[in-house]
């Protein structure tokens, strides 16, 4: 029996878009630890933000991991599996989530649809859209709306491996021109559960606004074929109030948000702002730690440092922080600078 979770979300639902070095284990956590609540904003007399306790809602309604190979996970040797699967590493704090594949051997995707299902994952993805080139020289991501009738094969393929979960698709409008029309027809035509649209084509990139018009136009492609394929609009949306007009534009049951969410974990949470700065600076320790738990020893510690332009960011000082916290070697380091800058303040 096939377990759709899609199907028991709230309308609208806000998904965390996956993102390579940044959406990993130790973040994903980070992020469902710190929006995983509710209510409003309380402002004491210090001009502090505190939150009501005893509320344990909020968070990404859908999170996917960072996209994965399935060439990797299925021909790799024993070594290099186990590095590409901590790339599948999740909590269940997460739930539900998604483990996002790319490929376009369908013989490899049917197994790694499988290895997902073994995993517990509660759908599949297979990625539609990524623009990087040395992907699309394996003929997947963007490279797949070029060839349609091997992109079904794959999402067959993905639904042989794991019949009982949810098969999605995270595309774009189309590839050098926007082919919606055609496009998703085809990707409807094979029942999918979701499909992710990035209001852009693959020529555009993110050069120019995400077109939300066509994700309307989406909608209205799908109410017309009947099928029951939930839309969901990506690009451009920074917060959930953007996202929530945006799903009233467009008629789109979900929205993805993605780089809303650099050095801001709580943005699932409704807030308009991160918390106050020292608790921002703590969570950014806690999250270097969490990293070198999770990932030390696979992923450069270097990855970490694109985080940090985030969080540190926005108040006096901020720029002497990063210099300092850019010259850090691991999670220590990070942990003995904030906390001498704490101190301080």
């Amino acid at each position: 029996m096939t377990t759709n979770f899609w199907k028991d979300l709230p309308k609208p639902f806000f998904a965390l878009a996956p993102m390579a070095d940044v959406t990993d284990a130790a973040f994903r956590r980070i992020i469902a630890k710190y929006s995983k609540w509710g209510g409003q904003d309380v402002i004491d007399r210090e001009g502090k933000f505190t939150r009501p306790k005893a509320t344990a809602v909020g968070g990404p309604d859908v999170m996917w991991t960072e996209f994965v190979s399935a060439d990797g996970l299925v021909l790799a040797p024993e070594a290099g599996k186990k590095k590409i699967l901590k790339d599948l590493e999740y909590s269940e704090s997460e739930r539900p989530i998604v483990a996002q594949l790319f490929g376009s051997r369908p013989e490899n995707m049917e197994k790694a649809a499988a290895l997902c299902a073994s995993l517990g994952f509660d759908g599949v993805d297979i990625n539609m859209g990524c623009p990087d080139k040395t992907i699309e020289k394996q003929k997947a991501g963007a490279a797949m709306i070029k060839n349609p009738e091997l992109a079904r094969e794959v999402i067959l393929a993905a639904k042989r491996g794991a019949p009982h979960l949810p098969i999605s698709v995270k595309t774009r409008l189309g590839y050098n021109k926007d082919e919606i029309e055609t496009w998703l027809p085809h990707l409807l035509s094979c029942d999918l559960a979701a499909v992710v649209i990035h209001a852009r084509t693959r020529k555009e990139m993110s050069s120019v606004p995400a077109r939300w018009e066509r994700i309307k136009r989406a909608v209205e492609i799908r109410d017309a074929s009947g099928k029951d394929t939930l839309i969901i609009g990506n690009g451009d949306v920074e917060d959930l109030e953007s996202g929530k007009l945006k799903v009233e534009e467009t008629g789109c049951d979900g929205v993805m948000l993605g780089r809303g969410i650099f050095g801001n974990p709580w943005l699932f949470s409704g807030l308009h702002q991160r918390s106050d700065l020292k608790e921002c600076l703590n969570v950014l320790i806690e999250h270097t730690k969490l990293f070198e738990e999770l990932l030390g020893g696979i992923k450069n510690f270097s990855i970490m440092k694109k985080h940090y332009k985030a969080y540190v960011d926005g108040f006096s000082s901020a720029k002497e922080l990063r210099m300092k916290l850019m010259e850090a070697k691991n999670a220590r380091e990070v942990e003995s600078i904030v906390q001498d800058f704490i101190k301080a303040i």
